[in-house]
Formats: C-alpha cells, structure tokens, sequence
C-alpha cells in the first residue's frame, strides 16, 4: 500500500446505510476461484446495484455510511477490497472493531462522524489529519480525531510499511 496524504482528499461521496457487513462488499460467495479484482467489481451488488462501477467511473470514492460499517468477520480482504475500488476512505457513524483496525493496518483512512449531512453523489473533502468534512453545502463536521500514532501507521500506508521505516515504533519522525 503506498503512502497516503491525509490533510486534503476530494472525492464523490458514495453513501450506504447502517451495518454494511463484510459480506456485502467481499462476500465469501465471491472469493473462493476469484480474483480480487473481480470481487472489487461486484462488491456491494447485493446493497447497492452498481456501485462499484460508479466509484469506478468516478475514479475514486469516500464510502459514507451508518452504524455498524465493517461488521461480521475479521476478513482483512475486505480493506484490500476497497482499496482496489479506488475507495480514499471511510466516513461512518461507527465502525464493527476489527474492520476498524483492518482499515488503520492496511492504511485505508476512517472517520467516525454523524453523516446524516452528507448527500449521496456530492463531492465532499476530508482532511483525516484533523477530522473534518465539508460538504458541497458548505457543511463543515467535525469527526472524532485519530490520534498522532494512528494516523501516522493509516499515512505511511499501513502497519507493516509504518514498521519497514520504523521498526523501532518511533512516532517521532
């Protein structure tokens, strides 16, 4: 995963609803014989018909969603997934725990946030540094902030690119 900068990202926003599990975006029916790339051009069908075309089109997307985001399983396929989709990142209200630190692990930014502002389709921009979204309206939220190491192993790409510059866990630098 390559290095990301978290203070400016501008993308369509793609909004879901509450408890979007794994299974709906890299569902199990999909892995097994395929690609990840095939899995990343049908994920969410059963949601959202033709949504991963749409990001596709778009050539990137912030995912928008409820309550939940990410719940079921510990499928670390699921952040890869996404990454493929060319997704810059997650805004949820919550997020299922081990999703959460798939996403921070592989270096795909997360916010926690009230997204009931957010329309499906405007073009939004995120500073995840800091924890804020405008929206197209000139809405400005305020999402809980990540804390400095956190956000340095999501900027450096993920855990294991943050640990090949750091192997002594210097957040420091």
């Amino acid at each position: 995963m390559k290095a990301m900068d978290l203070h400016n990202t501008t993308a369509k926003a793609f909004v879901l609803g509450d408890d979007v599990n794994t299974d709906l975006h890299c569902s199990s029916k999909y892995l097994p014989g395929k690609s990840m790339e095939y899995v990343a051009g049908v994920a969410f069908e059963q949601l959202s018909p033709g949504i991963a075309k749409q990001i596709s089109a778009s050539g990137s997307g912030i995912l928008v969603a409820g309550e939940n985001f990410g719940i079921n399983s510990s499928r670390e396929q699921a952040t890869h997934i996404l990454q493929l989709m060319q997704v810059k990142g997650i805004i949820a209200k919550s997020f299922g725990r081990q999703f959460y630190r798939n996403a921070i692990n592989n270096g795909l930014p997360i916010l926690e946030c009230d997204v009931s502002q957010i329309k499906h389709s405007e073009e939004i921009s995120v500073d995840f540094s800091r924890g804020e979204i405008r929206t197209t309206s000139g809405e400005l939220l305020q999402a809980k902030a990540l804390p400095v190491e956190i956000l340095s192993l999501i900027e450096a790409g993920g855990l294991i690119a943050f640990l090949k510059d750091n192997p002594d866990w210097n957040f420091a630098k």
